[in-house]
């Protein structure tokens, strides 16, 4: 749940709740027993709108809030300008309630009991496909990255299935991925980082560093549609697996940066609990990290867009992370 990008989270986690508006339609939904029925209540209410696509998606929406979310799901939703989010599991039937004056500050009258959990996720440590679900512009939808959820918040146990395993040991299809990026050396990797930001959209991308300089290994320029410029200069580090990119690492990237630009920060390994914090510091160049199980994702994402001689000496699959 959006909570209009988090403007009302604090809200809900101070009463309990989570909630959604449907504009000047002031009705409790304990009143339909359709999405017909509302969407008919909701063109009667709005009678400037004829667009049966707006009506439906205005409509389904808070239909969804009324009669999709059950008992004892988990509800997420983002802080303001930050990438925190907070999560919570929705209380038993009835949960849902009506609150048509609001006096808390929050103008959500559709309202259902949440109890909040005082844990945060950080959306930075997501995979890359749960990230991009959460950029979704819906208002109430639901989320398909269960397993990957349950794992950030602890309860594996609510899993409803085990991986498979081989020799008694569970299979883990990123560490098998990136131990093949291991196998590159260090200007091979510079050079699939190269190649992934030209698959991302970035024009001219290029290794300008070289292994252990210790600064920037690759640049590259988007532009979008004339609306937005970007140099972007990357650090790529093959470190191994489970290894700590140091704050200092990030602020030494930083210092090599030109005004104006952005970094960011590309390994195989993995990156200490205060590097977000560091890496959108305000008033200094921003950068981007991605971890080692990101760059797996963006690898799977992109894949067609790899070289073949890349491919081909990489010797993957991407069924073997998508199956």
């Amino acid at each position: 749940m959006r909570a209009d990008s988090g403007t009302y989270t604090e809200h809900f986690v101070a009463g309990g709740y989570a909630g959604v508006a449907l504009t000047n339609l002031a009705l409790d939904l304990k009143e339909f027993n359709s999405l017909d029925e509302l969407k008919l209540a909701f063109r009667a209410s709005h009678p400037d709108v004829k667009s049966n696509l707006v009506v439906g998606m205005q409509s389904g929406q808070v239909w969804r809030f009324f009669a999709e979310i059950q008992a004892g799901d988990f509800v997420v939703t983002p802080e303001l300008q930050s990438r925190w989010l907070r999560f919570g599991r929705v209380a038993q039937n009835p949960s849902y309630y009506y609150e048509p004056a609001p006096m808390d500050g929050c103008r959500y009258p559709h309202r259902r009991r949440v109890a909040w959990s005082d844990k945060r996720i950080d959306r930075s440590e997501l995979s890359v496909p749960f990230q991009s679900a959460l950029r979704a512009m819906q208002t109430v939808y639901e989320l398909t990255h269960l397993d990957e959820f349950l794992t950030s918040i602890g309860r594996r146990d609510l899993m409803e299935h085990v991986a498979d395993t081989k020799g008694g040991q569970a299979y883990d299809a990123y560490a098998v991925v990136l131990d093949r990026v291991l196998e590159l050396d260090a200007g091979e990797f510079e050079g699939l980082v190269s190649n992934l930001l030209t698959a991302l959209g970035f024009e001219g991308s290029e290794v300008i560093g070289g292994p252990g300089d210790g600064g920037v290994d690759v640049k590259g320029v988007l532009q979008v549609a004339n609306l937005a410029h970007i140099d972007l200069y990357v650090q790529a580090k093959r470190y191994a697996k489970g290894k700590t990119v140091s704050s200092n690492d990030i602020r030494k990237l930083r210092s090599t940066i030109p005004h104006g630009s952005q970094g960011a920060f590309i390994t195989t390994g993995r990156f200490g609990k205060d590097a977000p914090d560091i890496a959108s510091q305000p008033g200094f160049v921003p950068i981007g990290l991605v971890n080692g199980r990101q760059l797996v994702d963006l690898l799977v994402e992109h894949w067609r867009a790899i070289p073949p001689e890349l491919q081909q000496q990489l010797g993957l699959k991407p069924g073997l992370v998508l199956s």
